[in-house]
């Protein structure tokens, strides 16, 4: 990671798992892999917080990283500096903001007493704590845009008068059975 950055160490791990799996004769696509990795890869240690309210040496996910960046460089002040680290999937499944999703991985005990102690909320913004949860994954058309979209049955003239002709039909074979 020092040495060569993200990128070729990304590739190097894609490499080298699927180099295991073929001696299995196992076809993975790449793109399951590099999910993992991506997991893997997403946080950074802060090594100076400049004027942001981050402590050197805490680990925190690269996207509030960037963004916390934005907004001391937009108020004129000194961005953070942080260097990216490789988290072990055990510890990258438990780093994740759903607890839900952390305790179902592994030590549920401590992960549960953790949030509990903390206060911690779920938003359940991911497909596996929405899943565990018996809901709607948020995507496809559980996706929050497709959430309020209602369907209308829409019917031509002609549909509506050939339903209209067969109610008045079966009505008039309902009269002349009860005359008979």
């Amino acid at each position: 990671l020092k040495v060569k950055g993200e990128k070729e160490l990304a590739r190097y791990l894609v490499d080298e798992i699927q180099e295991v799996y073929r001696l299995q004769v196992v076809r993975i696509n790449d793109k399951h892999i590099e999910v993992i990795v991506r997991q893997m890869l997403r946080k950074v240690v802060i090594e100076d917080a400049g004027d942001t309210d981050f402590l050197v040496g805490e680990q925190v996910e690269k996207d509030l990283f960037k963004s916390k960046n934005d907004e001391v460089i937009r108020a004129g002040g000194v961005p953070a500096k942080a260097r990216p680290i490789l988290l072990g999937i055990t510890k990258a499944s438990l780093s994740t903001d759903s607890f839900i999703s952390a305790a179902s991985f592994q030590e549920t005990t401590r992960v549960l007493t953790q949030a509990a102690v903390q206060g911690k909320i779920d938003r359940l913004k991911g497909l596996k704590e929405n899943v565990i949860m018996g809901r709607l994954i948020p995507a496809g058309s559980g996706s929050r845009i497709y959430q309020n979209v209602g369907i209308r049955l829409v019917k031509d003239e002609a549909a509506v008068e050939v339903e209209e002709v067969r109610k008045e039909e079966g009505a008039e074979q309902l009269l002349s059975a009860a005359r008979e």
